[in-house]
């Protein structure tokens, strides 16, 4: 239970721990403590997976990379900004903001849970927003890939649409899927999703080289 907690970031780092080093050591020290100490820790660290760290955010010494890390991490994982696509950040960040400020859907347990967490300003949440969807997930065209549609591209479709839309090939190069496909089944591992299962009969597969052999076929040259 503790590999999640080990990603947490509290806000006390402030805006340097994006960018040193030693500063996010510290800071994911400070949040060992922090969560092992709450009760609501175990709750909040199965919110999202622990496998995106902040030297993987894109622009990652921008100030929307620092203003992920300083407020997203207070509560949860790091998110991945390709998580969503751009059309859906917005109204996250709303929902997320409300609940850092203790205004959730939860009542008087959500202020609880959220005691000595911090909300962005204003202009802080509309940086937030315009990072998290200049780097948010493309989504794919299925005019462009009608494969997708067909028997071989079903494995992809079923795996991808459990969490999110299905991303465009050319996000990738077929060099760097393997890698991003092996980090999503560890995420859906994390959150109980369906990752494959034994043959049975009738049963959709989800079979990790069929899904590859699909994104490396369509995916950036270069």
């Amino acid at each position: 239970m503790l590999r999640g907690a080990l990603a947490l970031i509290l806000v006390a780092a402030g805006p340097a721990a994006a960018a040193d080093p030693a500063a996010y050591a510290a800071a994911v020290a400070e949040a060992r403590a922090r969560w092992e100490s709450s009760p609501h820790g175990p709750l909040l660290e199965r919110i999202l997976p622990p496998t995106f760290e902040p030297k993987q955010l894109p622009a990652p010494r921008s100030r929307g990379a620092e203003l992920t890390v300083r407020y997203c991490v207070q509560c949860h994982n790091l998110p991945n900004p390709a998580m969503h696509h751009a059309a859906k950040w917005p109204g996250i960040v709303e929902r997320m903001v409300l609940r850092m400020e203790g205004r959730g859907n939860l009542g008087p347990l959500m202020t609880e849970m959220m005691a000595g967490v911090k909300a962005p300003s204003a202009e802080e949440a509309k940086v937030l927003v315009a990072y998290l969807r200049r780097h948010a997930q493309k989504p794919l065209d299925p005019k462009k890939y009608p494969e997708v549609n067909r028997p071989s591209g079903e494995p992809f479709r079923l795996a991808c649409n459990q969490c999110h839309v299905l991303p465009d090939p050319k996000r990738h190069t077929a060099k760097e899927w393997p890698a991003v496909v092996e980090r999503m089944q560890e995420n859906m591992e994390w959150m109980n999703r369906v990752v494959g299962s034994r043959p049975i009969d009738g049963e959709p597969q989800l079979r990790i080289e069929d899904i590859n052999a699909f994104l490396v076929k369509y995916a950036r040259k270069r």
